[in-house]
């Protein structure tokens, strides 16, 4: 699915992991338990976040605008750091990357070490008021600690896969396979097969609050540049093609591609464009 994002990868790719190994280290006790999945379910997600922005980088070939070389780099860069100042936070790298699909995307480690990212397809396809509404989008995102609430968020909720898989684990050796000391197949495959399902069915939880989010995100463009600004923008992508990001960033991106089955609503990243609108619309900006 391409709203599973890198966090959900990388910490399913973690605890597994962990949960191989535990065993081996001695963990049996259920503090030992805890303070394992507390250390790598964390782990998992702030190594993620702590890559993202090196990932994000390779992924689009996106180029940093260091030093900019024409009036349109110029302006986005000026943008962008006007736009910083007002929301309080550092000056994120600004850059831009080759694409006909109409998004930008915003990560990072922190709020004082971002990346702000759009594409020429928007460039080309958006007025420049339209752009400064995006980008303004992008910055509240910063602005507003997304990707570390995201990551903890993800961490909080690895922390209980984690026990939760392990405890499945131990009833399926010891109920099914009838398994009454150390850990037998039972332990491991139930274990794996638990951290599976309980990892997608969590997304939906990171799902939900990516969607929430960005109602957030459009209120503070709206505080930023003016509502009417952000409601042309998003009517704007209402009627390009703004193409799918790579997996690992469909979370950040000023949009999504938008299911209409009960399924894809479930693990979509971003709310639909027309609640989008309707919530700026009713809004005081």
């Amino acid at each position: 699915m391409k709203t599973i994002t890198l966090f959900l990868g990388t910490n399913l790719a973690v605890l597994t992991l962990l949960g191989l190994i535990l065993p081996m280290l001695g963990a049996n006790n259920t503090v030992e338990l805890l303070i394992f999945a507390l250390i790598f379910g964390m782990g998992g997600s702030f190594i993620s976040l702590a890559l993202s922005k090196t990932m994000a980088k390779k992924m689009t070939g996106a180029h940093v605008i260091e030093e900019p070389s024409n009036s349109a780099e110029e302006w986005l860069f000026d943008t962008v750091r006007r736009q910083a100042q007002s929301a309080g936070i550092a000056m994120p790298e600004v850059a831009i990357y080759d694409s006909e699909d109409v998004n930008a995307f915003a990560t990072g480690m922190n709020r004082n070490s971002a990346l702000v990212a759009v594409t020429t397809g928007l460039l080309h396809a958006m007025e420049q008021s339209e752009v400064e509404a995006v980008l303004a989008h992008e910055v509240s995102h910063v602005a507003n600690g997304d990707m570390v609430t995201l990551a903890l968020i993800q961490g909080v909720i690895n922390t209980f896969i984690f026990v939760l898989a392990r405890v499945i684990g131990q009833i399926i050796d010891q109920v099914i396979f009838k398994n009454k000391q150390g850990y037998g197949p039972g332990y491991y495959i139930g274990s794996i097969i638990a951290e599976i399902v309980l990892g997608i069915l969590a997304s939906i939880i990171v799902m939900w609050f990516s969607r929430h989010r960005e109602f957030h995100a459009d209120a503070g463009s709206a505080r930023l540049v003016g509502a009417n600004k952000m409601i042309s923008a998003l009517k704007r992508l209402q009627m390009g093609h703004t193409g799918q990001l790579p997996d690992q960033l469909a979370a950040f991106g000023i949009n999504a591609s938008q299911g209409k089955s009960l399924m894809q609503s479930l693990f979509r990243s971003h709310p639909p464009l027309e609640d989008r609108i309707i919530a700026l619309q009713q809004s005081r900006y």
